[in-house]
């Protein structure tokens, strides 16, 4: 199944042209903290791993996990090993958070464990990692409801290498529960040589319950697909029923064994390559064009075929088939064109040319058979034409009227990623890619879950703006849908240097930026305003306003995890638990 290339398509009746700008608003927003028993269990990377795939998979890590299913539910571990959830319900009534499960502590830990990570594949399931290569698979009953006991672990195995949970979801095929999970490594590889020395891989695991009598079966390993790439990937997800996988990345991933079997991979094909001698060499000018036909050593006048009228061309020998012959690019003046025998080998054909100026793209549209031939007056001219782009200064000529671009004096927010990212999906049967998006220069944003029982929505920078993606595996013509904008907000998160997190509302009210440190942007989609309000350059009304907000956390401990619902942000630190409340619905 060959992969076939796709391009995103934007909803221009999602985009604003005549959005100007978010308006800082001081209006106050509630901020509840609650207060931690014990630390989160934040792991801090070691000198082992230094490089930049470690620092975006687990120094960027987001250690606060939203429930989908349920709104106002967040769930973190701390340094226990216990595994905590805070509901919210009344912002003014918050308890401290609760137990729902406790990772037993394994005394043959590996040094390089990473940071526990959780998924919830549905309402009654969660997906854990102990971070030393532990997989947990716990039955949670309905969380939403207040007498949800304790979770119950019904599949504990050792996966291998430590990794961390980026997708889960959770289905019944033919009678059997079945639950896939995405893992994430970075391990050492010793055919990396020329880059960092590791690679990273990406681990597709489906677990059931189909083997086994009783009531109660037993969950087992029922399937391991492994992907392999040179960079992490921006976003990676299951689609629904293990139907197929899509990663964003800005090296593509290729599967490289199933079940521990090395996966075949298909030949490059070599590129085909016209090795035929050209039949005929060209030249043009301004006003003429001069065509070298090769011809039979010996050839006469009187065997050559000619013919010539104002748009179209034939050469050839009697008795074969026409050397030339088709349509020329643009009209000539038959009368005032003639031809030679030149070396007994060659005939050469001058072709006045009609209108006078315009370069000749081709000699006979569609014609590959000739060689054009550039003159060295042309050559020279086009040199001279070229200077100011190859001119080792970057201001070659300061005092002209249009001086050229200065690249130094570019903002951040003006730039676009070096790396071009692709978007690819993967037929879960076959392994091999069925669609690729080039992203090109549409920076990766924010993966953000807004219908649970959906994959997760990616968000791209396009232009100024953001773009919120939806993905469709089940409309082939249409897999990628725009859902959402936000207004300059691509222009203005690559202006905060500290930014950490980003993410927005389920609904699209508002999107979040959030700092290493303490402060914490909001911004609102435009709503219409009750006062009059004038644009005093334009000399309009003004109807709607996109307000800017501006939180600034009391705690002086980094921010580790960044969550966002309708209603409210969430805000982890090491000690403290902060919630925003940003919208009262």
């Amino acid at each position: 199944m060959a992969a076939s290339n796709y391009s995103l398509k934007v909803n221009r009746e999602l985009l604003d042209p005549n959005f100007e700008s978010y308006r800082l608003s001081l209006d106050p927003i509630p901020t509840y903290n609650v207060e931690l028993d014990a630390a989160v269990e934040e792991v801090k990377l070691k000198d082992s791993q230094y490089t930049l795939a470690h620092v975006r998979a687990f120094g960027m890590y987001n250690y606060l996990h939203l429930d989908p299913w349920y709104e106002d539910s967040v769930f973190f571990v701390d340094c226990k090993g216990r595994v905590l959830n805070l509901t919210v319900t009344l912002d003014t009534a918050l308890g401290k958070p609760r137990e729902v499960y406790c990772l037993t502590p394994d005394p043959s830990q590996c040094e390089d464990c990473l940071c526990a990570s959780l998924s919830l594949p549905s309402a009654t399931w969660a997906a854990l990692s102990d971070g030393a290569g532990r997989l947990h698979l716990l039955r949670t009953c309905k969380r939403g409801e207040s007498s949800c006991i304790k979770w119950e672990p019904l599949f504990n195995e050792k996966m291998g290498d430590p990794f961390i949970i980026l997708h889960s979801i959770s289905y019944v095929q033919a009678g059997a529960h079945t639950i896939d999970v995405l893992l994430l490594r970075i391990q050492k590889d010793s055919e990396e040589t020329k880059g960092s020395g590791y690679s990273v891989s990406l681990e597709w695991i489906t677990v059931d319950n189909a083997v086994g009598q009783g009531q109660e079966k037993k969950y087992e390993v029922r399937k391991r697909r492994l992907l392999t790439g040179k960079s992490v990937p921006h976003y990676a997800a299951v689609e629904p029923q293990g139907k197929g996988l899509m990663v964003a990345s800005e090296k593509p991933f290729v599967f490289t064994h199933v079940d521990g079997l090395p996966v075949e991979q298909p030949a490059a094909e070599p590129m085909e390559v016209e090795t035929t001698d050209p039949i005929y060499f060209w030249q043009q000018t301004a006003e003429d064009i001069t065509v070298s036909v090769r011809m039979p050593e010996g050839i006469t006048k009187d065997q050559v075929l000619f013919r010539l009228t104002g748009d179209r061309l034939r050469v050839g020998v009697q008795g074969f088939p026409p050397l030339l012959e088709g349509q020329l690019h643009a009209p000539v003046d038959p009368e005032a064109s003639a031809w030679i025998i030149k070396d007994d080998r060659s005939l050469e054909v001058s072709l006045q040319k009609r209108s006078e100026g315009p370069m000749w793209l081709e000699l006979v549209t569609g014609n590959r058979r000739g060689e054009y031939v550039v003159s060295e007056e042309q050559a020279a001219l086009i040199h001279q034409r070229l200077t100011h782009l190859t001119a080792e200064d970057l201001n070659a000529n300061p005092d002209s009227d249009k001086p050229p671009c200065n690249s130094q004096e570019l903002e951040d927010c003006d730039g676009f990623p070096e790396d071009s990212s692709s978007l690819m999906h993967f037929d879960g049967e076959s392994l091999k890619p069925t669609q690729v998006v080039n992203l090109g220069g549409h920076q990766y944003l924010f993966t953000v879950d807004v219908k649970p029982s959906e994959m997760p929505c990616l968000c791209l920078r396009h232009d100024v703006d953001a773009l919120l993606w939806q993905p469709r595996p089940d409309q082939p013509g249409s897999m990628w849908e725009h859902v959402a904008t936000f207004n300059a907000l691509g222009y203005v998160q690559a202006s905060k240097r500290d930014k950490k997190f980003a993410t927005c509302a389920p609904n699209f009210s508002y999107a979040t930026l959030g700092e290493c440190l303490r402060r914490v942007y909001i911004y609102r989609q435009p709503a219409a305003v009750d006062t009059v309000l004038f644009n005093r350059k334009q000399g309009r009304q003004v109807g709607q306003v996109a307000k800017q907000q501006v939180a600034s956390l009391d705690s002086n401990q980094p921010i580790l995890g960044f969550r966002a619902t309708n209603e409210r942000l969430f805000v982890l630190t090491s000690t403290n638990l902060f919630v925003l409340k940003v919208n009262n619905n």
